[in-house]
């Protein structure tokens, strides 16, 4: 390379740097404020994860220490004192209880206490289907069999995931009122359905048998004939 090539390398390595530090000096504060924001950014997240690390665990703690309790009073009475940090933990604290109402015999507390699940909008609505449908079945002395009839018809509609174990319901609810050949009905098409897991069918084969009707299984499939032995 002649001496003319190298100066005019130099030349241009030079004016490379001077165009570097003046972009740096003009947008260099873009990088101070992209380096903040993202420091700020993991601090931010950071906290939120110990904030909720720690209501998980005050949840958890309050909710033991409920349990611990020996009776059943005392216990609803603790956990109505524990706070939930979310409507998701709300539901799982309203779940808990709710089941110490009912060992408390205090059914419709436990129903209203289910209730309030049912009514909460934010949570997922597998939560409020199956606080409603435990309400049915803990308040159903309180219930007539129209309301109770009505309410897992309600959950009985297609597509909702109790759906074959409100149908289970609706089959009791006949038999109370004698109309067999409806239950028998009711009975059949759960064995028959797809979607019927094998502890559900052992129970609605036992409930034929009582009733003294032979079930079809000509239709059972899937995991259910598996169950069944067929």
């Amino acid at each position: 390379m002649s001496d003319t090539d190298s100066f005019i390398e130099e030349v241009n390595d030079e004016v490379r740097r001077d165009k570097l530090f003046a972009a740096l000096r003009k947008y260099g504060w873009i990088g101070v404020v992209a380096v903040l924001l993202l420091v700020g950014g993991v601090g931010y997240s950071e906290n939120n994860k110990r904030i909720a690390r720690g209501q998980a665990e005050a949840l958890g703690d309050g909710m033991m220490n409920a349990l611990e309790l020996n009776e059943a009073d005392a216990r609803v009475a603790a956990l109505q004192t524990v706070e939930a940090g979310d409507p998701a933990a709300g539901a799982v604290l309203a779940f808990m209880t709710a089941a110490q109402q009912t060992d408390a015999g205090d059914a419709a507390g436990a129903a209203e206490t289910l209730q309030t699940v049912a009514n909460t909008n934010e949570l997922p609505l597998i939560y409020r289907q199956i606080a409603t449908f435990k309400a049915l079945g803990v308040n159903a002395a309180n219930l007539s069999l129209e309301e109770r009839a009505n309410g897992y018809s309600e959950l009985a509609q297609p597509g909702n995931a109790l759906r074959l174990l409100a149908e289970e319901q609706l089959t009791f609810i006949d038999i109370e009122q004698s109309n067999t050949d409806s239950a028998t009905e009711r009975l059949q098409a759960i064995l028959d359905d797809s979607e019927v897991t094998a502890d559900l069918q052992q129970r609605v084969l036992q409930v034929m048998v009582a009733l003294g009707v032979e079930p079809d299984l000509s239709q059972v499939t899937g995991a259910a004939a598996a169950g069944t032995g067929n």
